[in-house]
Protein backbone atom coordinates (compact mmCIF):
# COMPACT_ATOMS: atom_id res chain seq x y z
CA UNK A 1 0.00 0.00 0.00
CA UNK A 2 1.69 3.48 -0.83
CA UNK A 3 1.45 6.51 1.31
CA UNK A 4 -1.32 7.98 -0.99
CA UNK A 5 -3.63 5.08 -0.14
CA UNK A 6 -2.87 5.15 3.32
CA UNK A 7 -2.83 9.08 4.31
CA UNK A 8 -5.13 10.24 1.20
CA UNK A 9 -3.40 13.54 -1.15
CA UNK A 10 -3.92 16.62 0.36
CA UNK A 11 -6.72 18.83 -0.60
CA UNK A 12 -6.93 21.68 -2.74
CA UNK A 13 -7.67 25.38 -1.89
CA UNK A 14 -8.95 27.92 -4.27
CA UNK A 15 -8.66 31.20 -2.95
CA UNK A 16 -9.69 34.29 -4.73
CA UNK A 17 -7.68 33.03 -7.89
CA UNK A 18 -7.59 35.65 -10.46
CA UNK A 19 -5.75 35.34 -14.04
CA UNK A 20 -5.52 38.40 -16.01
CA UNK A 21 -3.50 38.49 -19.15
CA UNK A 22 -2.80 41.29 -21.49
CA UNK A 23 -2.95 41.51 -24.84
CA UNK A 24 0.05 41.60 -27.05
CA UNK A 25 -1.54 43.55 -29.74
CA UNK A 26 -3.73 46.02 -28.32
CA UNK A 27 -2.29 45.91 -24.69
CA UNK A 28 -6.01 45.73 -23.16
CA UNK A 29 -6.08 43.11 -20.21
CA UNK A 30 -8.41 40.23 -20.21
CA UNK A 31 -9.57 38.24 -17.14
CA UNK A 32 -9.20 34.67 -17.63
CA UNK A 33 -10.36 33.86 -14.08
CA UNK A 34 -12.10 36.13 -11.79
CA UNK A 35 -11.96 35.63 -8.15
CA UNK A 36 -12.28 31.64 -7.91
CA UNK A 37 -12.85 29.72 -4.42
CA UNK A 38 -13.44 26.04 -4.89
CA UNK A 39 -12.38 23.27 -2.22
CA UNK A 40 -11.43 19.85 -3.57
CA UNK A 41 -11.06 16.96 -0.81
CA UNK A 42 -8.96 14.20 -0.82
CA UNK A 43 -9.38 11.63 -3.08
CA UNK A 44 -12.60 13.54 -4.95
CA UNK A 45 -13.43 13.37 -8.28
CA UNK A 46 -14.25 16.73 -9.64
CA UNK A 47 -15.38 17.13 -13.49
CA UNK A 48 -15.34 20.97 -14.57
CA UNK A 49 -17.42 22.26 -17.18
CA UNK A 50 -18.10 25.42 -19.11
CA UNK A 51 -18.33 27.32 -22.42
CA UNK A 52 -15.37 27.67 -24.67
CA UNK A 53 -13.73 30.62 -23.00
CA UNK A 54 -14.56 30.45 -19.85
CA UNK A 55 -11.19 29.79 -18.14
CA UNK A 56 -11.28 26.06 -18.10
CA UNK A 57 -7.67 25.52 -19.77
CA UNK A 58 -6.27 28.47 -17.72
CA UNK A 59 -7.47 26.50 -14.36
CA UNK A 60 -5.28 23.70 -15.64
CA UNK A 61 -2.46 25.56 -16.39
CA UNK A 62 -2.43 26.99 -12.84
CA UNK A 63 -2.79 23.81 -11.35
CA UNK A 64 -0.05 22.26 -13.06
CA UNK A 65 1.99 24.88 -12.40
CA UNK A 66 2.65 26.10 -15.66
CA UNK A 67 0.94 30.08 -15.10
CA UNK A 68 1.00 32.15 -12.25
CA UNK A 69 -1.54 33.65 -10.24
CA UNK A 70 -1.78 37.27 -10.77
CA UNK A 71 -3.57 37.01 -7.53
CA UNK A 72 -5.15 34.94 -5.01
CA UNK A 73 -3.63 31.22 -4.68
CA UNK A 74 -3.83 27.34 -5.09
CA UNK A 75 -2.55 25.78 -2.39
CA UNK A 76 -2.21 21.74 -2.16
CA UNK A 77 -1.44 20.65 1.01
CA UNK A 78 0.19 24.04 1.66
CA UNK A 79 2.08 24.45 -1.33
CA UNK A 80 2.07 26.08 -4.51
CA UNK A 81 1.60 24.31 -7.44
CA UNK A 82 3.94 27.10 -8.86
CA UNK A 83 6.00 28.64 -6.61
CA UNK A 84 7.01 24.75 -5.32
CA UNK A 85 7.16 23.17 -9.15
CA UNK A 86 9.87 20.80 -8.65
CA UNK A 87 8.32 19.18 -5.80
CA UNK A 88 5.16 18.32 -7.54
CA UNK A 89 7.13 16.11 -9.85
CA UNK A 90 5.53 12.68 -8.91
CA UNK A 91 2.72 13.44 -6.81
CA UNK A 92 0.97 15.49 -10.01
CA UNK A 93 -0.12 13.77 -12.99
CA UNK A 94 -1.78 14.74 -16.40
CA UNK A 95 -3.76 13.37 -19.26
CA UNK A 96 -4.08 15.62 -22.23
CA UNK A 97 -6.65 15.46 -25.59
CA UNK A 98 -3.73 14.35 -27.68
CA UNK A 99 -1.75 11.85 -26.05
CA UNK A 100 1.86 13.71 -26.21
CA UNK A 101 3.62 10.16 -27.45
CA UNK A 102 7.16 10.88 -28.65
CA UNK A 103 7.02 9.06 -31.63
CA UNK A 104 10.73 7.42 -31.83
CA UNK A 105 9.76 5.68 -28.30
CA UNK A 106 7.91 2.38 -27.54
CA UNK A 107 4.85 2.15 -25.87
CA UNK A 108 7.12 0.41 -22.53
CA UNK A 109 9.27 3.60 -23.00
CA UNK A 110 6.76 6.37 -23.08
CA UNK A 111 4.73 4.98 -20.13
CA UNK A 112 8.44 5.03 -18.13
CA UNK A 113 9.44 8.46 -19.12
CA UNK A 114 8.02 10.27 -16.30
CA UNK A 115 9.89 8.04 -14.04
CA UNK A 116 13.00 8.69 -16.14
CA UNK A 117 13.16 11.91 -15.66
CA UNK A 118 12.23 11.76 -11.79
CA UNK A 119 15.41 9.14 -11.26
CA UNK A 120 13.97 6.00 -10.46
CA UNK A 121 15.89 3.23 -10.71
CA UNK A 122 15.73 1.08 -14.40
CA UNK A 123 14.52 -2.04 -12.78
CA UNK A 124 11.92 0.24 -11.11
CA UNK A 125 11.47 2.06 -14.22
CA UNK A 126 10.43 -0.99 -15.85
CA UNK A 127 8.12 -2.75 -13.36
CA UNK A 128 6.25 0.07 -12.87
CA UNK A 129 5.55 0.92 -16.28
CA UNK A 130 5.21 -2.78 -17.53
CA UNK A 131 2.60 -3.10 -14.96
CA UNK A 132 0.40 -0.54 -15.51
CA UNK A 133 0.51 -1.09 -19.37
CA UNK A 134 -0.39 -4.73 -18.76
CA UNK A 135 -3.34 -3.13 -16.46
CA UNK A 136 -4.76 -1.42 -19.54
CA UNK A 137 -4.92 -4.35 -21.73
CA UNK A 138 -1.37 -3.66 -23.34
CA UNK A 139 1.14 -6.59 -22.62
CA UNK A 140 0.96 -7.46 -25.43
CA UNK A 141 2.20 -3.87 -27.30
CA UNK A 142 4.93 -2.80 -25.03
CA UNK A 143 7.57 -2.60 -27.63
CA UNK A 144 4.71 -1.14 -30.69
CA UNK A 145 5.19 2.26 -31.63
CA UNK A 146 3.22 5.37 -31.36
CA UNK A 147 2.44 5.04 -34.95
CA UNK A 148 1.78 0.96 -34.97
CA UNK A 149 -1.67 1.56 -32.12
CA UNK A 150 -5.16 2.97 -32.46
CA UNK A 151 -5.97 6.20 -30.85
CA UNK A 152 -7.22 4.51 -28.04
CA UNK A 153 -4.58 2.16 -27.71
CA UNK A 154 -2.74 5.34 -27.62
CA UNK A 155 -4.73 6.97 -25.03
CA UNK A 156 -4.30 4.10 -22.95
CA UNK A 157 -0.42 4.21 -23.06
CA UNK A 158 -0.65 8.07 -21.72
CA UNK A 159 -2.69 7.01 -19.03
CA UNK A 160 -0.52 4.53 -18.08
CA UNK A 161 1.91 6.81 -18.18
CA UNK A 162 0.50 9.00 -15.79
CA UNK A 163 -0.59 6.48 -13.23
CA UNK A 164 3.04 5.10 -13.02
CA UNK A 165 4.33 7.81 -10.98
CA UNK A 166 1.67 6.78 -8.16
CA UNK A 167 -0.07 10.53 -8.56
CA UNK A 168 -1.66 11.89 -5.74
CA UNK A 169 -3.10 14.33 -7.69
CA UNK A 170 -4.47 14.05 -11.63
CA UNK A 171 -5.40 16.35 -13.79
CA UNK A 172 -7.04 15.18 -17.76
CA UNK A 173 -7.99 17.49 -19.96
CA UNK A 174 -10.64 16.63 -22.34
CA UNK A 175 -9.03 13.46 -22.32
CA UNK A 176 -11.59 11.49 -23.81
CA UNK A 177 -13.38 13.95 -25.90
CA UNK A 178 -11.45 13.10 -28.95
CA UNK A 179 -12.42 9.14 -29.15
CA UNK A 180 -15.12 7.62 -30.20
CA UNK A 181 -17.85 6.61 -28.21
CA UNK A 182 -17.33 3.77 -27.19
CA UNK A 183 -13.91 3.87 -26.86
CA UNK A 184 -14.31 7.25 -25.08
CA UNK A 185 -16.78 5.35 -22.57
CA UNK A 186 -14.71 2.39 -22.31
CA UNK A 187 -11.62 4.55 -20.93
CA UNK A 188 -13.74 6.94 -18.83
CA UNK A 189 -14.55 3.90 -16.98
CA UNK A 190 -11.60 2.92 -16.60
CA UNK A 191 -9.27 6.12 -15.66
CA UNK A 192 -12.05 5.95 -12.84
CA UNK A 193 -12.03 2.66 -11.42
CA UNK A 194 -8.35 3.21 -11.20
CA UNK A 195 -8.52 6.68 -10.02
CA UNK A 196 -10.53 4.95 -7.36
CA UNK A 197 -8.18 2.00 -6.72
CA UNK A 198 -4.91 4.57 -6.07
CA UNK A 199 -6.56 6.83 -3.85
CA UNK A 200 -5.78 10.20 -6.02
CA UNK A 201 -7.69 13.11 -6.60
CA UNK A 202 -8.67 13.91 -9.88
CA UNK A 203 -10.18 16.84 -11.93
CA UNK A 204 -11.27 16.41 -15.23
CA UNK A 205 -11.99 18.97 -17.36
CA UNK A 206 -14.58 18.33 -20.34
CA UNK A 207 -17.24 20.37 -22.53
CA UNK A 208 -19.27 16.89 -22.48
CA UNK A 209 -22.14 16.70 -19.70
CA UNK A 210 -22.44 12.99 -20.22
CA UNK A 211 -19.19 12.38 -19.21
CA UNK A 212 -19.24 14.93 -16.20
CA UNK A 213 -22.28 13.01 -14.51
CA UNK A 214 -20.63 9.36 -15.15
CA UNK A 215 -17.27 10.59 -13.73
CA UNK A 216 -17.51 13.30 -11.06
CA UNK A 217 -18.17 12.90 -7.26
CA UNK A 218 -18.95 16.66 -8.09
CA UNK A 219 -19.53 19.19 -10.99
CA UNK A 220 -17.97 22.45 -10.96
CA UNK A 221 -20.11 24.58 -13.27
CA UNK A 222 -18.14 27.32 -15.00
CA UNK A 223 -19.63 30.45 -16.22
CA UNK A 224 -17.20 33.41 -18.17
CA UNK A 225 -13.85 34.30 -16.38
CA UNK A 226 -14.16 31.06 -14.51
CA UNK A 227 -17.30 32.54 -11.69
CA UNK A 228 -18.45 29.31 -9.92
CA UNK A 229 -22.05 29.03 -11.22
CA UNK A 230 -22.72 25.64 -9.19
CA UNK A 231 -21.00 23.08 -7.38
CA UNK A 232 -23.13 19.59 -8.48
CA UNK A 233 -23.21 16.77 -6.30
CA UNK A 234 -23.87 14.34 -8.27
CA UNK A 235 -24.76 11.39 -5.93
CA UNK A 236 -27.96 13.70 -4.60
CA UNK A 237 -28.90 12.83 -8.03
CA UNK A 238 -30.47 9.32 -9.00
CA UNK A 239 -29.75 8.27 -12.14
CA UNK A 240 -33.11 8.17 -13.15
CA UNK A 241 -33.58 12.35 -12.66
CA UNK A 242 -29.66 12.37 -14.70
CA UNK A 243 -31.60 13.76 -17.83
CA UNK A 244 -32.82 16.90 -16.08
CA UNK A 245 -29.58 17.23 -14.11
CA UNK A 246 -28.09 17.74 -17.78
CA UNK A 247 -30.72 20.20 -19.29
CA UNK A 248 -29.84 21.86 -15.84
CA UNK A 249 -26.79 22.16 -16.02
CA UNK A 250 -27.28 23.49 -20.06
CA UNK A 251 -29.79 25.99 -19.02
CA UNK A 252 -27.25 27.20 -16.24
CA UNK A 253 -24.27 27.58 -19.01
CA UNK A 254 -26.39 29.25 -21.53
CA UNK A 255 -28.23 32.06 -19.08
CA UNK A 256 -25.13 31.97 -16.81
CA UNK A 257 -27.00 32.01 -13.71
CA UNK A 258 -27.88 28.86 -11.85
CA UNK A 259 -31.01 26.86 -13.11
CA UNK A 260 -33.39 26.95 -9.84
CA UNK A 261 -33.56 22.88 -10.14
CA UNK A 262 -29.84 22.37 -9.14
CA UNK A 263 -30.64 24.27 -5.82
CA UNK A 264 -33.16 21.17 -5.57
CA UNK A 265 -31.80 17.92 -6.32
CA UNK A 266 -33.88 14.95 -5.49
CA UNK A 267 -32.28 12.87 -3.10
CA UNK A 268 -30.57 16.50 -1.47
CA UNK A 269 -33.93 16.27 1.12
CA UNK A 270 -33.54 12.85 2.14
CA UNK A 271 -29.88 12.95 2.84
CA UNK A 272 -30.34 15.87 5.06
CA UNK A 273 -32.25 14.08 7.57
Amino acid sequence: MTEIQKNGPPPIEVRGLRKVFRQATTGQSVVAIDRLDLTIASREVVAIVGQTGCGKSTFFDLMIGLEAPTDGSIRIGGKSPYADFDFFRGHMATVFQQDRLLPWRSALDNAKLPLELIGHSEEEQRERALSWLKRLGLENFTNAYPHELSGGMRQRVAIARAFSVQPQILLADEAFGHLDEVTAAELRETFLSLTRETGATAILITHQLEEAIAVGDRIAVFGQSARLLADIHVAQWPPSEYGTLREAIQWTLQNQRPDPRLAQAPSAAAQSH
